[in-house]
């Protein structure tokens, strides 16, 4: 068993029927490290979260999960999570929705700590009913922390979040994995996992497509398209356009340009030298969306 690893999965399947949602997976997750687990609706990562929290067993492949092999068996207790959403009881508060988790887990978690935790604490005696998505998905997160897990396990916990609450979360999780704690998350936001996580995984149609560190799949984008802003429009067109590497399209003062990374730094550097300053240069699509899409659409 390889304990410095918090979850080993090799040739992972998983089928419901004649849909094959996971198909030769394999997932290496350090222990104390924040992993994104990325991909298209339908990729499988529901699936493959669930696997992870023992709401099912694989068909095949081989799991081990904080040094645990996982077969018929269930995951170990040290692992919290929720996925498509956390289950909580809409008729209590907060804190006694806290409690109860507290309760049925076993555990001596304070739920007024983990309600601070997350930024509740003062909606502690608030019925759940009344609660936005944000706050139920914070509530979900204080749930799973309240048992002092080793392994956490988030099914997009940004879900509904507002710019403040979200970087509450990040907070949250960057401070779990300083304590040693695993994080897997999975989100639709490519912004959201390059906050939080130092490596993705990235799934499309079941199978994996990458993984590996964050920078490595912004390299993999790519040329991009991006939007330049000089003091001279007219004069930068001409000499991006004077670029074999470069594509300019759009009209306007703002310039649209297409190419790789080291053609836009030659732009950049030119424009300088010929007194036209550069007032804004950004991605379109951002390195890592980019890189997502090509190797979503390779896959299909």
């Amino acid at each position: 068993m390889d304990h410095t690893r918090a979850i080993r999965a090799r040739r992972i399947s998983r089928a419901f029927g004649d849909v094959v949602a996971l198909d030769g997976v394999d997932l290496d997750v350090p222990a104390g490290q924040v992993h994104g687990l990325v991909g298209p609706n339908g990729a499988g990562k529901t699936t493959l979260l669930g696997l992870l929290l023992g709401l099912a067993v694989p068909d095949g492949g081989e799991l081990e999960i904080l040094g645990t092999p996982v077969g018929r068996r269930l995951v170990p207790a040290d692992v919290a999570g929720f996925v498509d959403g956390p289950g909580l009881y809409s008729s209590l508060t907060a804190r006694q929705n806290l409690t109860a988790v507290a309760r049925l887990r076993g555990c001596a978690g304070s739920a007024d700590d983990a309600l601070d935790q997350v930024g509740l604490a003062d909606v502690a005696d608030d019925k759940v009913r009344g609660f936005s998505l944000g706050m139920r998905q914070r509530l979900g997160l204080a749930a799973a922390l309240i048992t002092g897990p080793r392994l956490l396990v988030l099914d997009e916990p940004a879900n509904g979040l507002d710019p403040a609450a979200k970087q509450h979360v990040h907070r949250v999780v960057h401070d779990l994995a300083a304590g040693g704690c695993t994080v897997v998350l999975s989100s639709h936001r490519m912004d959201d996992v390059a906050a939080v996580c130092s490596e993705v995984t990235l799934l499309a149609r079941g199978r994996t497509v990458f993984s590996g560190p964050i920078a490595k799949l912004a390299a993999e984008s790519g040329d991009l398209d991006y939007r330049v802003v000089t003091s001279d429009p007219v004069r930068a067109r001409m000499v991006a356009a004077r670029n074999p590497g470069l594509r300019v399209t759009g009209p306007g003062d703002a310039l649209k340009v297409h190419g790789p990374v080291q053609a836009m730094d030659d732009l950049v550097a030119t424009l300088v030298r010929h007194d036209i300053a550069v007032r804004e240069l950004a991605p379109i699509v951002s390195p890592l969306e980019s890189a997502f899409l090509a190797l979503t659409e390779d896959a299909s």
